[in-house]
């Protein structure tokens, strides 16, 4: 025996009825509203899979109501209901009771299916229907759909459509009840009621409440288009049992192994933000897109520079630099001119190329030019100014200061005039090696700028030196 599904409450227009108010008219012009694409959405399945009418065709549905024949009404009904339900292979029948001119008789025929349905062979069943007589065996009828519904499959939606006037519910009752124990939860049933007779919307209430998963419900509430869909949707379609995307990521929460990814972010299949460079940091987080794969990161997803001199630890030659200093591509200090001293520690910033500088950058001569209180000039430095002025004609532009140093032995005033003396002793020397006068210029700062100690021999011999800076 086939079997159906237990439709969904209807989602429609409830109208109340009071006593006397006539049924609304069905429209001629009818433009039914399909739900097909819904229910191919995925949002929704097929909530039954066979559906049976049970048309009222009885003596007293050719009594008028709002001006139209209920037998007509009944018909327009269906008619709605078979132009609106989805084109998903549901197997259809129509069942009638009544039906024939004679006025004491007790009829039931099915005038369609049970076949796959089809709206034009349906209509055209509803067509021959063209007369309401005899008595009203709706028990009949219900005892019939047994020998309808038998050899199929799935579960089935079986829907009175009657006045239920002038009809001794307890044999309906029964056969209902009966007809649910028999297939349980395969088969819900529904009831439309035509007209307002009280004890027949009573009677077609207690029928869909025997039923269990189906509703009662009146022609006036299928008054238009989306109505009819509603009810539809409701009877033949169910929300899908789909599993949540909490996200909306378009990964389901079972499978979702990172809840909450902000909406628009790209994941992967298992719902996580997308890390391209795989370094633990998501593509959305990330600050440094393509960070070579085992390079260490911070939580921007950039190298960690631990000096923070702008070059990656893992290119950084120089680590440890101190901050705020200038580094090249690899890391390392800036030396910009070139004398092997980095501008962070160069004093003499701008020494030409090929002078020798001491640890601090500044072009000294690096013998001991004169001894204590003396201002000539050692024969053993002889090689050494001759190769100051071999930077100097190297580097035509050149003008240097030569600045003569003394240790703090004696007094200061004598210092500084001695400092003086040994300048001039230099300059004049590099003008004897052909050095322009006009490139050099002497200057004495006596004892004012020690490099070393003066406590001791090897401190004060350092500081009686001479520097040559170049002038800009």
């Amino acid at each position: 025996m086939k079997r159906f599904f237990a439709p969904m409450v209807i989602v429609g227009l409830a109208v109340v009825f009071a006593a006397g108010c006539a049924a609304t008219k069905p429209a001629d012009d009818f433009s039914p509203v399909d739900p097909t694409a819904k229910a191919r959405s995925g949002d929704y399945i097929k909530n039954v899979d066979n559906f049976l009418v049970v048309l009222d065709a009885s003596g007293s549905m050719n009594e008028t109501v709002g001006g139209q024949e209920k037998i007509q009404i009944a018909k327009d009904i269906v008619e709605r209901l078979n132009r609106t339900v989805p084109d998903l292979g549901f197997v259809a029948g129509v069942r009638t009771f009544g039906n024939t001119i004679s006025p004491f008789t007790r009829k039931t025929d099915r005038i369609y299916g049970m076949t796959v349905h089809d709206k034009d062979a349906l209509s055209k069943a509803l067509e021959e229907i063209g007369w309401a007589g005899g008595l009203s065996p709706i028990n009949r009828a219900a005892e019939a759909v047994s020998a309808d519904l038998d050899g199929l499959s799935g579960k089935t939606a079986l829907i009175f459509l009657s006045d239920a006037k002038d009809i001794d519910p307890e044999q309906p009752l029964a056969t209902v009840r009966s007809l649910k124990e028999q297939m349980g939860e395969n088969i819900c049933i529904y009831t439309i009621l035509v007209g307002n007779d009280p004890a027949g919307r009573a009677l077609m209430q207690q029928m869909a409440a025997f039923g269990g998963c189906g509703f009662a419900a009146a022609v006036d509430e299928l008054n238009s288009a989306q109505a009819v869909a509603d009810y539809v949707e409701a009877v033949f379609l169910a929300k899908a049992d789909r599993p949540k995307d909490t996200d909306g990521d378009g990964v389901f929460d079972p499978e979702d192994q990172c809840l909450n990814t902000p909406a628009g972010v790209a994941v992967d299949s298992v719902g996580c933000p997308l890390d391209s460079d795989r370094d633990g940091v998501f593509d959305f987080q990330d600050r440094c897109p393509g960070t070579p794969a085992g390079v260490a990161v911070n939580l921007y997803g950039c190298p960690l520079d631990s000096d923070n001199d702008g070059v990656p630890d893992y290119v950084d030659r120089c680590p440890g630099t101190p901050r705020w200093t200038a580094v090249d591509a690899r890391g390392c200090p800036v030396d910009s001119d070139g004398d092997g001293v980095t501008d962070d520690k160069d004093r003499c910033p701008g020494t030409p190329s090929g002078a020798k500088v001491d640890a601090y950058g500044c072009w000294v001569l690096s013998g001991v030019l004169f001894d204590t209180g003396k201002l000539s000039i050692k024969p053993e430095m002889a090689e050494e100014l001759k190769q100051v002025a071999r930077v100097m004609r190297s580097n035509p532009g050149l003008v240097i200061e030569v600045q003569g140093h003394t240790d703090s032995v004696g007094d200061a005033a004598f210092n500084q005039a001695l400092s003086e003396k040994r300048a001039r002793a230099v300059m004049n020397h590099l003008i004897r090696e052909g050095i322009d006068a006009k490139r050099l210029q002497a200057k004495g700062l006596g004892e004012t700028r020690p490099v070393a100690s003066n406590d001791t021999a090897e401190g004060r011999a350092l500081n009686r030196r001479v520097e040559l800076k170049p002038l800009p």
